[in-house]
């Protein structure tokens, strides 16, 4: 849970192993850096407001900029970033890092994304990786095959600490009605630019009209946000969906938690549609409802997350290899389809897991910092 830590200038000689280690995240409201600071050892300092921007929005950061951190020295002993920094021109978070080592502070990166979610073009974003990924004091990715990436391209090792629960626990987990169609799902929320759009409903489509064929009682739903940053995308997938007696399209704002939670509960698999990216917030949250989900093969490190049964990879513009995969999950989870007992019990123990897996992963982040902080002082 994040708190502001009221700091006072005693503070600063105090014995960092004596006391909660005082974070500044970037960002802190955040339900991923909730859960990784859920530690009694851990205090994080609230975002800053940022000058313009309506109440709880937190970027662009502004605790991360050198005044501030200078401004603020003894209230912190660790600069933590994990994301919003793309929106900062060249050698502003290097900057940064060095205006927190001056003050005394250790600075830890966590490399989510090798390529950016929110960007078509990588090459400024690659720019800031190596200013963060060389200046940082230590880094932590999601997976293996993401710090074997960090590995080979930049010689430094990163710690994997697997990705938190993203299921909030104030949602009471939805009870769906069972029905006997199988559901076959994805949501292109409001096609950033890693959707590939046409190309996952085209895939999705094919895939699901090859089962029906086959006499399989399924169905693809696809959902959209009304306000969308690419509106000929969104006609696109219209048109594709309307041709189809195998789809059907929902269109909405952007769900709450709860109601994110029950359309995703509604269904037996959910395709991930993305063209690039590394790690899947989605997936988690699918995984925490029991949903199987369809990663696109080649990309990221998504199989990586959950290296069980309950994910698997297809081919975009592929649509027989989407169907082989949506078999497998759905002969693998078949006790677990949407609205009946087993899904239930899967959430029910996943739930349970997350408890002390997250734990372990609060744990582990202040073991780091505290590592940082005892090196930096020496």
């Amino acid at each position: 849970m994040q708190s502001t830590v009221m700091s006072h200038a005693t503070d600063r000689a105090a014995d960092p192993a004596s006391r909660p280690i005082r974070v500044v995240s970037i960002p802190a409201a955040h339900p991923y850096v909730g859960r990784i600071t859920a530690s009694p050892d851990i205090d994080v300092l609230s975002d800053p407001p940022v000058d313009g921007a309506p109440s709880g929005v937190w970027w662009p950061p502004a605790a991360l900029d050198p005044d501030w951190i200078h401004d603020h020295a003894v209230d912190a002993d660790v600069l933590h970033v994990h994301f919003g920094t793309e929106s900062f021109p060249p050698g502003h978070v290097t900057a940064c890092i060095e205006a927190a080592h001056q003050v005394g502070w250790s600075v830890v990166y966590t490399v989510h994304d090798l390529e950016h979610p929110q960007l078509d073009n990588q090459a400024a974003y690659d720019r800031q990786l190596d200013e963060l990924v060389r200046g940082a004091d230590a880094l932590i990715t999601l997976t293996p095959g993401a710090a074997a990436g960090i590995r080979e391209r930049w010689g430094r090792d990163a710690v994997v600490i697997p990705h938190p629960s993203l299921l909030s626990d104030d949602v009471t987990v939805p009870l769906v009605s069972p029905s006997a169609e199988t559901r076959v799902g994805v949501h292109l929320k409001d096609l950033r630019p890693n959707v590939d759009a046409v190309g996952a409903v085209t895939t999705l489509i094919d895939a699901v009209e090859r089962l029906r064929r086959r006499g399989a009682d399924v169905v693809a739903e696809v959902r959209m946000h009304h306000a969308v940053r690419d509106p000929e995308a969104r006609e696109a997938v219209r048109r594709l969906v309307g041709s189809s007696e195998a789809a059907l399209l929902i269109e909405h704002e952007r769900l709450d938690d709860l109601g994110l939670a029950i359309a995703l509960s509604r269904l037996d698999v959910c395709l991930l549609p993305y063209r690039h990216g590394t790690h899947s917030g989605w997936l988690e949250l699918c995984w925490d409802l029991g949903v199987s989900v369809a990663v696109p093969s080649g990309i990221g490190a998504y199989l990586e997350q959950h290296p069980d049964d309950t994910v698997s990879a297809y081919d975009l513009g592929d649509g027989a290899s989407l169907e082989r995969a949506v078999g497998e999950l759905l002969e693998a989870d078949g006790a677990s389809r949407a609205g009946s007992a087993g899904r239930g019990a899967t959430v029910a123990d996943r739930r349970a897991r997350r408890v002390v897996d997250d734990a372990v992963g609060a744990a582990a982040h202040a073991e780091l910092y505290r590592r940082v902080i005892a090196e930096r002082a020496s």
